[in-house]
């Protein structure tokens, strides 16, 4: 149905809905006036290729002696020159068309007393005027509801010309046809808007994904926390934004911070990310068990002379010789506790701490624990957005290190720290990279695609921009 393609469109761009529970955002969404001016371009664009084909429902009835009935309506044209979408606080979205035109034309029957027979018509309306409220909110699982409201369409000026052999007698009423024709329009007008907008946009926003799974083990929870945020320039959508562990959900021990959202209207979508978000992943993949790296001699690159084997080490751990001589090493790191970053303006960052647990892998296959080393340092992330997904990379500034435990004997940590440096750098970074490359994906319903982005930092959050394309079905 035609009607649903203004909402649709406006809907696309601003239907991240709401919860009726007030806390803290951990994502939040704003949709700009630009955001809602493109929506209504594409939306009316849509709606008049959509309304001219158009299929009507005969209409009969009668009116005292006069039985008539019309059938093979047909609109050969609908012009909506005028538009505009407009956040109502607190309510929603107003679509308001003005100065819109349709021609209309089809046959006609009529029956009274001894006269009947059949004719053709053709209606020409124009200076009509649509206005409804598209209310927004949600169900109970979280997932956004969309409704209409106060819908009037009215009309006020009517042409009608009849043609056939009864043409003469069909002009007898043709003050009262035309009235007849008028209100049937203006009452299809709007029982079309409700029942497109219940049955073809509420499916279509319910791929806004509330939940979002990333792999086997984390899924994020985009949920919506408060009603949206109407101002005059912009609509904005609280989401819970929370990284879980898919095996074990469990409650996050801190809240988020408020978000000090700035005033920017340069692009028509905005994402912001706090630092509650990214921390609530650290989160979930540490509870997952995804936080536990190995390297291994297989893992270190072809072209680099270096063997992860106990006889590199044992020039300064002489016991690595006396007990496992020439022997191959594995290296197993892990996250005693997960991490924990900061946002600021100058970008993330964070500092890891790892347990970097030393082995010797023996004849039969089965691992010696060697040594146990406290990895620390720096990490700065580059964050983009690709695709709809947040994406990303890290880099390591200078590690250190300290001794926890050893079975070899003491031995000072600054002797293997260029051994860490290079395995850190060359084999772990990588591998932490291309995980990040694949990204997380943002809240974006169906056929959303951005592009122009802009990444800004901000206290305690991040700040993504982009413009929106939609792309409408073929």
């Amino acid at each position: 149905m035609g009607m649903q393609s203004v909402a649709v469109a406006c809907g696309a761009l601003t239907l991240c809905l709401a919860l009726t529970t007030a806390t803290n955002p951990g994502f939040v969404v704003r949709i700009t006036q630009a955001g809602l001016d493109y929506a209504q371009q594409q939306g009316i664009a849509i709606l008049e290729k959509e309304l001219a084909q158009l299929k009507l429902p005969n209409i009969s009835g009668k009116s005292g002696e006069l039985h008539y009935s019309l059938s093979r309506l047909h609109i050969p044209s609908f012009c909506l020159p005028h538009s505009q979408i407009t956040p109502i606080s607190n309510v929603g979205l107003q679509v308001s068309i003005s100065n819109a035109s349709v021609e209309l034309n089809g046959d006609c029957w009529v029956k009274f007393l001894f006269i009947k027979g059949p004719g053709s018509f053709d209606l020409k309306v124009e200076n009509i005027s649509i206005k409804f409220i598209l209310r927004l909110g949600s169900d109970t699982s979280g997932k956004p509801t969309i409704s209409t409201s106060d819908c009037s369409a009215r009309a006020s000026k009517v042409g009608l010309h009849f043609s056939g052999k009864l043409a003469w007698f069909y002009n007898i009423f043709k003050k009262g046809n035309k009235s007849l024709l008028q209100k049937h329009l203006e009452t299809m007008v709007c029982d079309n808007v409700a029942k497109s907008v219940h049955n073809e946009l509420q499916t279509y926003i319910w791929t806004l994904p509330v939940t979002a799974r990333i792999d086997d083990k984390i899924g994020i929870n985009y949920t919506l926390v408060a009603p949206p945020r109407t101002t005059v320039q912009s609509l904005d959508a609280d989401l819970k934004g929370e990284f879980y562990s898919l095996a074990h959900r469990s409650p996050v021990p801190f809240s988020p911070l408020p978000l000090a959202f700035p005033s920017d209207h340069e692009r028509m979508v905005y994402f912001g990310a706090s630092s509650y978000f990214f921390n609530t992943a650290g989160i979930a993949y540490h509870e997952a068990g995804a936080l536990v790296f190995e390297i291994t001699e297989a893992m270190i690159p072809k072209d680099v002379e270096f063997k992860l084997n106990t006889s590199v080490f044992s020039a300064f751990i002489p016991q690595l010789e006396e007990k496992y001589p020439n022997m191959p090493m594995k290296f197993r790191l892990s996250t005693p506790t997960a991490p924990f970053l900061t946002i600021g303006e100058g970008g993330i960052s964070f500092q890891p701490i790892m347990d970097v647990q030393a082995y010797a892998i023996l004849p039969n296959s089965s691992l010696a624990p060697l040594f146990l080393l406290s990895l620390t340092g720096n990490v700065s992330a580059v964050i983009n957005v690709r695709s709809g997904r947040i994406v990303g990379s890290l880099d390591v500034g200078r590690i250190r290190l300290s001794l926890k435990d050893s079975a070899v004997g003491t031995f000072q940590v600054h002797f293997v720290q260029s051994i860490m440096n290079y395995l850190t750098s060359s084999v772990l970074l990588p591998h932490l990279n291309a995980r990040l490359d694949e990204g997380f994906p943002l809240p974006l319903l169906d056929r959303i695609q951005l592009s122009n982005i802009l990444v800004r930092f901000h206290q305690n959050f991040l700040l993504l921009g982009a413009d929106v394309r939609f792309q409408p079905r073929g």
